[in-house]
């Protein structure tokens, strides 16, 4: 009776697991089938191969060394160019909050190009007669302003320099403005 029971358990259990697990009861599932027996014997040439040419008594030494350094390479230069990726990121991102941050500016007027921007400031500083036109230079890119050229004093340097950066469309001011008898100052290395 016992074995009755268990025979129609088994049977149970074979129907319900597929047509493999019928095959598999009935023993006629032998192995990996033709497919999975050249998969398996083309992964095991691959592995001796490679075993072969690593651990050969002449050369291996040397490739095995030299598999290391051309991995070690692998992984310093991918993750140079995952830090490249991200700081191309970073700065679109950036980029990207800041001008939706100023796209509108002051009342909706959007921010006039380089071109304009270099006008605009030539204009209102150059206002004041006492300012001399003839010896400073004035340079807009991307709404940063360098002011060079030699002034009469400090104050005035200072001066120019606060009324640039309160024009519309200026996002900062180098100011490389000295008085006169003074070295002129060096935007540092990288900063434009």
């Amino acid at each position: 009776m016992e074995l009755n029971k268990r025979t129609r358990e088994v049977r149970k259990h074979a129907g319900s697991t597929g047509r493999r697990g019928r095959r598999l009861i009935r023993g006629e599932l032998r192995g990996p089938g033709w497919l999975g027996a050249t998969l398996i014997a083309a992964l095991t040439g691959g592995a001796a191969a490679l075993a072969a040419f690593l651990l050969d008594p002449a050369r291996g030494r040397a490739r095995r060394a030299r598999m290391l350094d051309q991995g070690a390479a692998i992984v310093r230069r991918s993750a140079r160019q995952a830090g490249r990726t991200l700081n191309v990121a970073r700065s679109t991102v950036s980029g990207t909050l800041a001008a939706g941050r100023y796209s509108g500016g002051d009342g909706g007027e959007p921010f006039p190009d380089d071109v304009t921007l270099t006008s605009k400031v030539e204009t209102i500083l150059f206002r004041d007669p006492s300012v001399p036109k003839g010896s400073i230079n004035v340079n807009v890119e991307r709404g940063v302003v360098v002011l060079r050229g030699e002034v009469t004093d400090a104050e005035m340097r200072d001066r120019l320099a606060a009324e640039a950066g309160q024009i519309h469309g200026v996002w900062s001011v180098h100011n490389l403005l000295h008085p006169a008898g003074e070295p002129a100052e060096q935007l540092p290395l990288g900063s434009r």
